[in-house]
């Protein structure tokens, strides 16, 4: 037995001895492949995890924060714990809703048509830059989102400009415009008196080329508020410009709900209603062509709210919207 047992150390020994350049060449094939193959794991759905309860002992360290306080991942985030889940999809989207509160707060407090604000301004690039890092309120001309009647809370210039008419018109007398304008803004109140503001977007976001119509309508009373009527513009929805713009074209105005035709009774009813809308994007196209056309850019765009903004004056026409509905617009995934 003895014998045996030494004829077996041998042989193994002699085996091992064989086969050892062979497996130490295999264990540093192994640590070559391994860490970039972990690299590939499957990715984990960080939104169903709930957060790991932590002693108060254990301390967590990472890196910096990336400005103004991004929640979206970072290839910096680094956690010394490796089983902690970064919350950065939960603090992102409070971000953002935090942001977007204060938005509407300062929105409230400033009267809207008194011009422009440099808080609300700065804190609309704010929501800008948190719902481009979080992937929030993006891809406005897909995302159906646009559909539906929102309600003008915030206008960097007079309530009126909110209307794609005077943007088409900025384009069709680019020199006068300023100047008319000046001259009817100059009417104080009450002789004039402007406001609510309304847009309602139908939108196909499902058609190739996005398709749709806007209605805008801008209340004006005059003479104290004797006479009252609603301008109503009314554009067609040609094409999406890129993921966060809509080339519209105006069609017509026409001022709709006018007092002064309902104290005719039916009569006046049937005048307003029956009266004929005004061709203005015709006219327009008669003093300069192509002057009827506009790029709506909406930089933000979610349940809520929404920031547009003229695409020929990016830096000076500003609109917050927030929404009084939704729409039937199609909505498409992304």
């Amino acid at each position: 037995t003895t014998n045996t047992t030494t004829t077996i150390t041998t042989m193994t020994m002699a085996t091992m001895h064989r086969f050892l350049p062979s497996l130490l060449a295999f264990a540093a094939i192994l640590a070559a492949i391994l860490p970039s193959t972990s690299s590939f794991s499957l990715p984990t759905n960080k939104l169903s995890q709930p957060l790991p309860t932590r002693a108060s002992t254990t301390t967590t360290t990472r890196s910096p924060v990336s400005p103004l306080g991004s929640g979206a991942p970072s290839d910096t985030d680094s956690y010394a714990d490796d089983n902690v889940v970064p919350p950065v999809v939960g603090s992102a989207s409070e971000r953002v809703e935090d942001c977007k509160r204060s938005l509407i707060e300062q929105c409230d407090d400033h009267e809207v048509g008194s011009g422009y604000s440099s808080g609300i301004e700065n804190k609309i690039r704010e929501l800008e830059q948190l719902g481009e890092d979080a992937g929030f309120g993006q891809a406005s001309s897909l995302s159906g989102l646009m559909s539906g009647e929102w309600e003008l809370i915030y206008a960097s210039d007079d309530i009126t400009r909110s209307s794609p008419f005077f943007w088409a018109f900025r384009r069709a007398f680019p020199d006068t415009s300023d100047q008319i304008f000046s001259i009817t803004d100059a009417i104080p109140a009450p002789i004039k008196m402007v406001g609510p503001a309304t847009q309602t977007f139908d939108i196909d976001s499902n058609a190739r080329p996005v398709t749709g119509t806007l209605v805008s309508r801008v209340k004006v009373a005059t003479l104290g508020g004797v006479a009252t009527s609603m301008m109503t513009t009314r554009c067609s929805v040609l094409n999406a410009d890129g993921l966060d713009g809509l080339r519209l074209k105006v069609e017509t105005t026409k001022p709709e709900d006018s007092t002064i035709l309902q104290k005719l009774g039916p009569l006046g009813e049937m005048l307003n209603e029956s009266a004929p809308p005004f061709p203005s994007g015709e006219a327009l196209e008669q003093v300069e062509p192509g002057s009827s056309e506009i790029v709506m850019r909406t930089t933000y765009c979610d349940e809520g709210l929404r920031v547009t903004k003229n695409e020929f004056r990016l830096g000076e026409d500003v609109f917050v919207w927030k929404r009084v509905k939704f729409g039937s617009g199609s909505t498409v995934s992304l």
